[in-house]
Parts: structure tokens; sequence; C-alpha cells
């Protein structure tokens, strides 16, 4: 890893990366339930590429920063269950205050997560700590995950420009639960919208996933990047 971030847990491992021109903003990158792996990274990259400074946290850092293949879940539920509210705010302030002192304003960073991390994106949303939120299929809509409230619950509370990314055939994120959350970020007072994909399944977006669907992938991350330049600043 690139960056080791100092926490009151201790060290955590982060990967940094930087475009090769002055950065139009920031980005942070959060992990999926299978851990800071190559596709989190990649994703990383291709956010630099497009312009940003982008720093992805290893937030399984307490447990030795674990990664599992896509078809081990079990794999990784000691490092999903141990976290908490406490935590995940604590290791994302700590990307935050890394990238201020990089010099970059909480208006003109944005935070994108996929899976458990989009929760954890819209979350941070809610808190005023970052100028624009994007949740790729996130979890926890209607259950609370991690010591967090439902999204559900959360979403009124947006207190920067935050855009979801969900599946129709999603089978851990029913299309009901997804309309429930659109029905309720639009009760924020930053703009908000909720995009669904008829052919897309969780995962839509990674390249190595059985679910991975390519023009579903496409289109949201073009969304992503439109998001991003039109709502940092």
């Amino acid at each position: 890893m690139d960056l080791e971030l100092l926490t009151a847990d201790g060290p955590m491992p982060a990967a940094l990366f930087e475009p090769e021109f002055t950065p139009r903003g920031a980005v942070v990158v959060v992990q999926e339930a299978f851990g800071l792996n190559d596709h989190i990274i990649s994703i990383a990259k291709r956010l630099a590429e497009a312009g940003y400074a982008t720093i992805a946290p290893a937030l399984f850092h307490r447990l030795g920063s674990p990664t599992a293949p896509y078809d081990d879940f079990a794999a990784v539920v000691p490092a999903i269950t141990s976290l908490t509210q406490e935590s995940i705010t604590m290791d994302i302030d700590a990307v935050l205050e890394e990238l201020s002192s990089r010099g970059f304003a909480p208006a003109s960073i944005g935070i994108v997560g996929f899976c458990m991390g989009g929760a954890i994106a819209l979350f941070t949303a809610t808190r005023g700590a970052v100028g624009a939120a994007v949740t790729f299929y996130g979890g926890g809509v209607t259950t609370g995950r991690f010591g967090l409230e439902p999204l559900v619950d959360l979403a009124p509370n947006l207190k920067a420009p935050w855009l979801g990314l969900y599946g129709d055939l999603d089978g851990s994120i029913p299309i009901d639960q997804v309309e429930a959350l659109r029905m309720e970020a639009a009760k924020a007072s930053v703009p908000t919208q909720v995009v669904r994909y008829e052919n897309a399944g969780h995962g839509f977006n990674c390249d190595v996933r059985a679910d991975y669907e390519e023009a579903s992938a496409s289109d949201a991350w073009a969304r992503c990047l439109s998001w991003f330049e039109v709502s940092l600043s």
C-alpha cells in the first residue's frame, strides 16, 4: 500500500493514486465486504485517470486487512462483523484528514462505495464531511448494518448530493427497498438520484464477479463521474 494512515486503533494501510495533472478534486473509495482487493484498487486508479486524487482505505486493518475471493464470503465474516459506526467514522475521518493535509477542502472531496462501502458512502454524506457521494448497490437499506441506521432512516439527513446505483436483479436488495430509499432520499435538502438497472444484479460493476453486467456498469460509471464533476467544487 502507498499510505499508512494513523488511527486511534493503530495504522491503517491505504492505496493512493494521483492524476498526472492538477487534481480537479479528491475521492475516497470504500471497499466491498471482500476487502481492499484488486477491483477496488482498480476503481481508485480509474478515478485518478479521470482527474481525482484518490485514497482507498483498508477498513479491515484491525484484523490484518484480509481480503477474500468473491465466492468465499465466509472468510470475511469476522472482519465485517467487527465493524462499528465508531470504527467506520474513525477510519473515514483519517482519510479525510489526509486529504485535507494535501489541500482538499470538504466541498472538493467525494466518496464512492461499493456493496458494504455503498452504505458507508451514504452515511458519510449525512455527516457533512464531503461534497458528494455515490453508492453502488449499498445494502442495509431497511435493516441497519455495522452499527449504522438503515439507509432509509439516514437518507433524509443527507448533507451532500447523493447518487444511488442499484440492479433490479439484486436478490439481496429488493426493488421495493430501492424505491423506499429513493423516496426517503428525496426528502433531503440536497440533490439526490436513484438509478435502477433492469438487467443488473448485485456487484454488477465488478468485472470479476458473476453478476458483472457491462452495459449497466458502463452507464453507472459515467453517471458516477458526472455526479462528481457537477457536485464537487
